[in-house]
C-alpha cells in the first residue's frame, strides 16, 4: 500500500522522532505483517528476524531481533521515516519521504512507501522485539 504525501513537520530530538505520525500507537500484529510481507514493507529483503515462515531473509542489514533493546521508540520511527537523517550514506529507503528522491517511477511520485499508520504499526511491532 502506498501512502499519499502529506505536509509533515517532523519534530526531531537528536537521532529520534519522538511523536507518533498519527497521534496514536500502532498495532503490533499489523506491524509484524508489514515487516514479514515482501510485498508490503520489503524489510526482509535486507533484514532478518524472528520470522520462521519466511524462508529467505536478508543479511545486509542488522537482524531485527533485539531492536527495542538497542533503540528507543523515537529512534525506530526516524529510521523508518528517513534513515538518511542519521546516516546520509544509508542504503535503507525512506519509507515516509517524497522529496529529493531519484529514480522514482511516475506512478509513485509524491507517494510514500508506507502510510503514517503503517509506520506506526511497524514501530509498535519492533518495540516488542526486546
Amino acid at each position: 500500500m502506498v501512502g499519499v504525501a502529506v505536509a509533515l513537520v517532523m519534530a526531531l530530538a537528536g537521532d529520534a522522532m519522538p511523536d507518533s505520525l498519527t497521534g496514536a500507537r500502532g498495532d503490533a500484529a499489523r506491524g509484524r505483517g508489514i515487516v514479514a510481507d515482501r510485498n508490503a514493507g520489503l524489510c526482509l529483503l535486507c533484514h532478518s528476524g524472528p520470522f520462521p515462515e519466511v524462508r529467505r531473509q536478508g543479511t545486509v542489514a542488522p537482524d531485527l531481533r533485539g531492536t527495542a533493546a538497542r533503540l528507543s521508540e523515537g529512534q525506530i520511527r526516524l529510521r523508518l521515516v528517513d534513515s538518511s537523517r542519521i546516516n546520509p550514506a544509508t542504503v535503507m529507503p525512506p519509507y515516509f519521504r517524497t522529496e529529493a528522491l531519484t529514480r522514482v517511477a511516475p506512478a509513485f511520485k509524491g507517494k510514500t512507501v508506507l502510510t503514517a499508520q503503517q509506520i506506526e504499526d511497524v514501530v509498535a511491532y519492533l518495540l516488542t522485539l526486546k
